[in-house]
């Protein structure tokens, strides 16, 4: 299991939902605390202002699945499946993923702060203008992905792979270039000026 970061744990659950169906349910303002969901099928659940706070997903299938305005607050996923699944606008500040799988996912705008993805495989998903700040992404393989405009002040970045990631308009202010994985990287003037400056290299015009 992956720890928080600050060591941080998991919020206790006090209900359960195990092995039910949810494909393709409408999840407009549901709401949900302390609950443990085991092995719940969520494809292609879509949904505007849900909230779950304190809670943990194990084996829970998000593939195909929509999400706008939600809240994830302080949730914890193990071993989910996000294939092709869409957050828009959401907020999932404290949460932490360990095992999940990413392909196809795309994260539109919303609020990812204090999130743990440490060591997630992230090559083939999208983040764009995504608040990210001090989240936890050591060690995480991001080679392909797109991270545009994503605010990532403060974020755990040690031994992260950004090769051939597009990260134009994105924070990368606290990215030290000597212990992250940079090349093929596309990055914007400005960033390059960013990265020279860490590396101590002056820049005039």
């Amino acid at each position: 299991m992956a720890d928080r970061m600050h060591g941080r744990p998991a919020a206790p659950t006090e209900t359960t939902i195990s092995s039910v169906n949810w494909d393709s349910r409408d999840l407009t303002g549901e709401q949900h605390t302390s609950v443990l969901f085991v092995d719940v099928d969520m494809t292609e659940a879509s949904g505007t202002g849900a909230a779950f706070t304190d809670c943990t997903f194990r084996g829970v299938r998000f593939h195909a699945s929509t999400h706008t305005d939600a809240a994830f607050l302080n949730c914890t996923f193990v071993r989910c499946g996000f294939f092709d699944a869409t957050f828009s606008g959401c907020k999932l500040v404290g949460s932490l993923f360990d095992r999940c799988t990413y392909d196809l996912l795309k994260v539109e705008g919303g609020d990812w702060s204090f999130t743990g993805l440490p060591g997630a495989d992230l090559r083939r998903a999208s983040f764009t203008d995504v608040r990210m700040r001090e989240a936890d992404l050591t060690g995480a393989r991001c080679a392909g992905a797109s991270i545009r405009g994503v605010d990532l002040s403060g974020s755990s970045l040690h031994r992260a792979d950004f090769s051939g990631c597009d990260l134009r308009g994105s924070d990368i202010s606290g990215m030290d270039p000597l212990t992250v994985e940079l090349r093929r990287a596309v990055i914007d003037p400005y960033q390059a000026v960013i990265l020279a400056r860490a590396l101590g290299v002056e820049v005039r015009d």
